[in-house]
């Protein structure tokens, strides 16, 4: 099969229960290799691949997407994790 393939991933890692460890990571892949990727950690999008670096720098420079990526940590994973985690880890 001839074509592309792109994939756009996020992630939420964490180890305690108060969530205070909680980071997200997002990915950006192209043909199976990580162009771009975003760590909450790190504040800012890495770029992996010559194409990623240039893709990275501009969305470095884009605050609004900087601002809404580090927003992510409390809008996506701590409000998924509060819904979803305790149905997990309460059983035993």
């Amino acid at each position: 099969a001839d074509g592309y393939y792109t994939y756009d991933m996020g992630e939420c890692v964490y180890s305690t229960s108060d969530y205070s460890d909680m980071v997200y990571l997002r990915l950006f892949s192209f043909n199976k290799v990580v162009d771009v990727q975003f760590n909450s950690s790190v504040g800012k999008f890495v770029g992996y691949t010559e194409q990623g670096v240039k893709i990275a720098e501009n969305f470095n420079k884009d605050q609004a997407i900087i601002q809404q990526v580090k927003a992510e940590v409390d809008t996506f994973c701590r409000h998924n994790a509060q819904l979803w985690d305790p149905a997990v880890r309460d059983k035993s």
